[in-house]
């Protein structure tokens, strides 16, 4: 392998490395329900609120926790995709 394609594997790898210590926290429904997801997409920690949970209308706590997640992978996509564009026009010449 070339230098270059070495250099820009070990790029990759690091930016992957980086990624997992990027943190996105999301909260819903009034911060009723939080969850942390990082940079490669893999929920790390949700917290429900029992003050804010009504058992009667639990239907509304799981719109909550669809929601946070849906927004957390969201915001950590445009993270990683952010982070990766510099990397991925290079891949190119590495015959991937």
């Amino acid at each position: 392998m070339a230098f270059d394609q070495m250099k820009m594997l070990n790029e990759l790898r690091k930016a992957q490395k980086d990624l997992k210590k990027q943190k996105v926290v999301v909260s819903a429904a009034d911060d009723m329900v939080e969850v942390t997801i990082n940079g490669e997409l893999k929920i790390e920690n949700v917290k429900i609120d029992p003050k804010m949970v009504d058992l009667d209308n639990i239907e509304e706590l799981e719109k909550a926790i669809q929601n946070a997640v849906r927004d957390g992978l969201a915001k950590a996509q445009e993270i990683a995709a952010e982070k990766m564009k510099p990397l991925m026009g290079g891949l190119g010449n590495l015959g991937l």
